[in-house]
């Protein structure tokens, strides 16, 4: 007997007419904090107070030993002086990008104010004591599915996951350790682009170019320049 849900005609979707006109106002230099990490702060808060869903999501890009680009998405875990944080299974595919290639670049995008920022940079394992500080911090359940899962390695299917679960959790009936292979990885920016959405597609692109080894907050280590769209 023929489905009426698979029988019925899938339309094409007119990809080339997706487009959205925006309206906001335009980003100025003058209205730039001296140095990132406030100007940064400031968007981030005001992604906030949209009540968006995870606005700490962010895709992270890196380069394998082939030099073939891979990017996912990742959670931004800290901000401070240094850079943005995220963690992650040292061992897993970025984990060992990572370590064979320290460059990778950042995008959080916030749709709903027509904002994103692009980071590029290097990142870094952060030390053991301030890893296992924020793996102290996650739910019960975080911290047995780091233990469970053999990121990015393949498996037979989802039954093996959830005995690896069901191990961790009769391994660990109460403390559950920080794992050796996890941790936060802090990414030290080389340049910061805040960009924002305008008519005609003459977006507003401010860039923080690194000139000085210093702080994401030290307004003498960063150069401000606007990009063409």
């Amino acid at each position: 007997m023929p489905d009426p849900w698979f029988d019925k005609p899938v339309p094409t979707p007119d990809y080339a007419a997706l487009r959205v006109g925006y309206t906001a106002q335009p980003l100025l230099e003058a209205d730039m904090a001296p140095a990132p990490l406030a100007q940064f702060e400031a968007w981030f808060t005001a992604a906030l107070a949209e009540d968006l869903l995870e606005p700490n999501a962010m895709t992270l890009a890196t380069v394998d030993a082939a030099g073939h680009p891979a990017a996912r998405t990742v959670l931004l875990k800290g901000v401070d002086g240094r850079g943005f944080q995220f963690a992650s299974n040292y061992a897993s595919a970025k984990g060992q990008q990572i370590a064979g290639n320290p460059q990778v670049a950042l995008v959080m995008v916030w749709l709903p104010l027509s904002r994103q920022v692009c980071v590029r940079g290097r990142a870094e394992r952060a030390p053991q004591p301030e890893s296992a500080a924020y793996f102290a911090s996650r739910p019960r359940g975080h911290r047995l599915g780091a233990w469970a899962s053999a990121q990015s390695q393949v498996i037979p299917d989802r039954a093996v996951l959830l005995q690896a679960y069901a191990d961790a959790e009769a391994r660990f009936p109460e403390e559950v350790p920080t794992p050796e292979h996890w941790g936060l990885y802090t990414v030290i920016p080389d340049t910061i682009e805040f960009w924002q959405g305008q008519q005609s597609r003459l977006h507003d692109r401010l860039r923080y170019r690194r000139i000085a080894q210093s702080g994401m907050d030290d307004p003498g280590a960063w150069a401000l320049e606007r990009l063409a769209p």
